[in-house]
């Protein structure tokens, strides 16, 4: 797929370490201003990236020094999709428990991908060969406005 020559691409490579995280949250939040996106939007976007994050860092690369989180992001006139990806043993978002059973009501951990979904248009979990990679996608325009336009 070609990449319209409008589109910026930014990508990092981070330790497997907290202080990863608040980097992670600020590119992104940058990213996202600089998308267009309003501040409130720019937050979520943000909150999103620290939950793939910490997730990346302590499920996937469990704090191992020897592993690496990549973060990625891209952005086009149309949306901004970023990815996070870790070196871990992998994971199976199907298996995932469901946030909202109430016998995880009060559980410590386990709503990141929920609150990832709920602040993204779209969230996937790609193949990898090695770890798991989260891609995210915010659209500057909602995808019923994008439809009504093309059918007029």
């Amino acid at each position: 797929m070609d990449v319209p020559t409008d589109a910026m691409r930014l990508s990092y490579v981070l330790d497997s370490a907290l202080p990863s995280v608040d980097k992670a949250e600020q590119a992104a939040r940058e990213m996202a201003g600089k998308s267009g996106f309003d501040e409130e939007t720019c937050g979520l976007i943000a909150l999103a990236v620290r939950e793939a994050t910490v997730n990346a860092i302590l499920h996937g690369n469990r704090y191992d020094p020897a592993k690496n989180v990549t973060l990625s992001l891209e952005s086009t006139p149309e949306r901004l999709t970023i990815a996070v990806r870790d070196e871990g043993p992998g994971l199976d978002p199907a298996k995932l428990p469901d946030p909202l059973a109430p016998e995880n009501f009060l559980k410590s951990s386990g709503r990141g991908i929920y609150l990832i979904r709920a602040f993204m248009d779209e969230v996937s979990f790609p193949p990898v060969a090695s770890g798991t990679e989260i891609s995210m996608t915010k659209f500057l325009r909602p995808p019923a406005s994008r439809e009504s336009e093309n059918q007029a």
